[in-house]
């Protein structure tokens, strides 16, 4: 078979490699950066830092720091209006996730212009016109190395996934020593979100022989290390194998795509802000049991990657072991339900046909082994429901 291959122009990873920004900048022979960040990037002294080592190299650095957690369309438009009303030519990302998606579509929007819901799929983006560069924080979503955003439609309040190589940045520093601090709970969420992508990434199917190699590389890097960074946040060990995992899984899925848990888990969030990380935890146990009946050879070689079963363990008895790894994870890394999370039991019902109908127009659970019908998914939903 063969595969297209997208990845960003230059990586650059390891403990302290953020010192090499200035030099990266003129790699890409840009000198004007706005860099777009959050409020907790600022607060923990990053921005500054980061400010600090531009200054040095005779760099002006402004910030955009009005990203939000669940990016809406709302706040895009408002980090395109920043980088319209000054001189930039470039735009560095400093943040989680949430921080590096917003950049991909300010950069989107700054060259194209446009709304945000114009770009959603089946639209693709390929061409952006703007140097990024994404320096990430967390180890969870991989948007350093993926041709995708997700963005919330401010008036609708549908997660729309945008795809295309546009959104690739065009370099990226991962640089580790930026988690040493993050909490338990954001390091569950970031590494289950980085696990649920290696999983997808690799019963996908879109799947390649590189991106297989991608995947069962990040499986085993996170399933060892998650719980060890929770437990044991200054391990720079376990902090570094994370950080390769979730770039690993984050090129994985890129390239081959995600499948149902993603499908189901963008509506999550958007109508009750549940963390991205953490409504993938949710469904991940539930659409694993559902969809390895349709590929039960590839999960069991998840299982066997992540080190949850021996190499000679039957595909049956391998299957059944991810499963309830994947339910012992959750409770020893305390994944509450929706129903403990506090969402209303009725609102949650009554929005189950809705987010099955955005999860189906997301595309993403085509890609998946078993494709489900959107009562197939409404009964997954129902499953979820107080079942931690």
């Amino acid at each position: 078979m063969s595969a297209q291959i997208l990845l960003p122009a230059r990586i650059h990873i390891g403990g302290g490699v953020v010192r090499t920004l200035p030099e990266m900048l003129d790699q890409l022979g840009v000198r004007q950066p706005l860099l777009v960040t959050d409020p907790a990037m600022v607060a923990l002294g990053h921005a500054a830092h980061i400010e600090a080592l531009l200054a040095e190299a005779g760099v002006p650095l402004r910030l955009f720091k009005d990203t939000e957690q669940e990016p809406s369309s709302a706040s895009i438009e408002r980090g395109v209006d920043a980088f319209r009303n000054g001189s930039f030519d470039s735009l560095i990302a400093l943040g989680g996730g949430s921080v590096i998606d917003s950049a991909k579509a300010i950069g989107v929007l700054a060259h194209h212009g446009g709304r945000m819901r114009d770009f959603a799929v089946p639209n693709d983006a390929e061409t952006s016109g703007i140097p990024l560069i994404a320096v990430p924080t967390t180890a969870g979503t991989g948007s350093e190395a993926t041709r995708f955003t997700v963005i919330t439609d401010s008036e609708t309040q549908e997660k729309m996934l945008c795809r295309g190589s546009a959104y690739l940045p065009t370099a990226a520093i991962v640089d580790y020593e930026f988690t040493l601090t993050a909490p338990a709970r954001l390091s569950a969420d970031t590494g289950i979100d980085a696990l649920t992508h290696a999983i997808e990434a690799y019963v996908s199917r879109r799947a390649s022989p590189f991106t297989d190699d991608m995947a069962l590389a990040a499986m085993s890097h996170l399933a060892r290390n998650i719980e060890r960074v929770c437990s044991e946040p200054r391990d720079s060990d376990a902090r570094e194998a994370m950080m390769l995992g979730a770039l690993q899984a984050g090129i994985a899925f890129s390239n081959a795509s995600v499948c149902l848990v993603h499908g189901m888990s963008r509506p999550i969030g958007a109508l009750f802000h549940v963390p991205h990380g953490l409504s993938n935890a949710m469904l991940l146990p539930a659409v694993t049991r559902f969809s390895a009946v349709a590929a039960p050879e590839r999960y069991a070689r998840c299982c066997r990657a992540m080190g949850w079963c021996e190499a000679d363990t039957p595909v049956e008895v391998a299957v059944a072991a991810l499963v309830d790894g994947l339910e012992e994870l959750n409770r020893r890394l305390q994944v509450p339900d929706p129903k403990r999370f506090g969402i209303a039991r009725e609102a949650w019902f009554a929005a189950m046909e809705r987010m099955a109908q955005q999860a189906e127009t997301s595309g993403s659970p085509a890609n998946n082994p078993r494709i489900p019908s959107r009562q197939e998914m409404v009964a997954l939903y129902t499953e979820v429901w107080g079942n931690a």
